[in-house]
């Protein structure tokens, strides 16, 4: 197969692909500006498999659960459960790639995940369900610790933001075309037997996944046996700027935790859309944060990463008010414009959180961040069901205003030493 004989010829040693001769220093340059590694390569492919799989029922979860027997409440309750299972597995996450290395961590995450698309399927109640959320979230919160320990290993500082721009982009193009398949299977077969047609592809791609890290995925340099450390003295030695950075983190997520749940629901039971609409204004998201990407990442890894993260801030904030304002469907891609704007910081976000916990405790200081971040928005999908419940619209203003308080925040901490 043309795709293996390709992977084969990745070499570890080197930071581009290998290629035929004749157009070798093209595309050597061409891999050189989009910061492509062998290891990036696979990490990427396995990431982009497991996002196809997911993408094609994750976003309509709400409207499973709300199947299911799930109250608003229990949306929101859902949400902070999530927000705790993701919170919880940061810090785990980090430890685990610290000792097993990327490669080992992440085959076992992939395993795990599996186990909770099974739990997924044979789900004939939402409390089944959220218990096979616990098993889920394992791939997607673990293994973050070990993908930007991975960037952070194989890419220097001015090349950080490019591989995460690179790597984002990859991940984002099946959210491209997922969604609307997923909700084309739901048209057609129902929400159940859409949903488990998404948790099977989930299944095969998640194997997929483990096949492609375990073959081609190579290990550099040996795993580092780093000393024990507390979460306390953890956070005493942790760079202020990452403080700094955390605090706006936290406002800006929890602008969007707070009406994540809600989203979905809001778009079809209250502007009456249908789900293969939904699913094409998440291609239309995915598709405007893609094109932000390179250009955004090299202008950041050029010229510094913060005020593209005040930008991002400030879309997370603007999304809300803007979706509470389209009077129909007709005008829903505007608001999903803005939604995928606020990935244009993403890559400069993620490679100043790596350039910012160097040292042996780098992967540690990562998942500590997002332990953090996490962990202080548990509550806020829970005050999202409060409000919906009160008015829809108060849920999402209130929203804008977190959101805002968190940018102003930022710019101004920004200047400050």
């Amino acid at each position: 197969m043309k795709i293996t004989k390709t992977l084969n010829n990745l070499k570890p040693s080197d930071n581009t692909l290998d290629i035929p001769m004749k157009t070798h220093a093209t595309l050597k340059q061409v891999a050189d500006w989009l910061a492509l590694e062998r290891n990036l390569v696979i990490m990427v492919l396995a990431v982009l498999v497991l996002t196809f799989g997911n993408q094609m029922w994750v976003k309509f979860t709400p409207k499973y659960l709300e199947f299911l027997g799930a109250s608003a409440i229990i949306l929101g309750l859902y949400g902070s459960i999530e927000q705790f299972v993701g919170a919880i597995y940061q810090y785990p996450g980090g430890i685990i790639t610290d000792r097993l290395g990327a490669k080992r961590a992440l085959i076992l995450f992939s395993f795990i995940s599996i186990i909770g698309y099974i739990i997924y399927y044979f789900s004939y109640s939402w409390e089944l369900f959220i218990i096979g959320t616990f098993f889920v979230l394992v791939w997607e919160s673990m293994s973050q610790p070990a993908i930007f320990s991975l960037i952070g290993d194989v890419l220097s500082k001015s090349k950080r933001a490019m591989g995460f721009s690179v790597q984002s982009i990859l991940k984002r193009i099946p959210i491209i075309i997922a969604p609307p398949i997923g909700g084309y299977f739901i048209q057609t077969y129902g929400l159940q037997g859409g949903m488990r047609i998404g948790f099977v592809v989930s299944i095969v791609m998640a194997l997929l996944a483990i096949f492609v890290q375990r073959k081609y995925y190579t290990e550099t340099g040996e795993r580092k046996e780093n000393p024990s450390i507390s979460i306390i003295k953890l956070w005493q030695i942790m760079d202020k700027k990452l403080k700094k950075l955390l605090i706006s983190d936290i406002l800006a997520r929890m602008a969007s935790y707070m009406i994540k749940v809600y989203i979905v629901i809001y778009v079809i039971n209250i502007l009456k859309a249908t789900p293969l609409d939904y699913g094409l204004m998440i291609s239309i998201q995915m598709t405007t944060s893609i094109l932000s990407y390179l250009p955004a990442a090299k202008l950041a890894d050029k010229y510094g990463r913060k005020p593209f993260i005040t930008l991002t801030f400030l879309f997370f904030s603007l999304f809300p008010l803007i979706l509470v304002q389209i009077p129909s469907p007709t005008l829903l891609p505007l608001a999903f414009i803005i939604a995928g704007l606020r990935e244009i910081g993403e890559p400069a976000r993620k490679a100043y959180i790596v350039d910012l916990s160097e040292g042996e405790y780098k992967g540690k200081t990562i998942g500590l961040y997002y332990l953090i971040r996490e962990l202080t928005n548990l509550s806020s999908p829970i005050i999202g069901g409060i409000l919906w419940t009160i008015s829809p619209k108060i849920l999402f203003y209130t929203s804008f205003f977190i959101g805002l308080t968190g940018v102003t925040i930022f710019s101004i901490t920004n200047k400050l030493k």
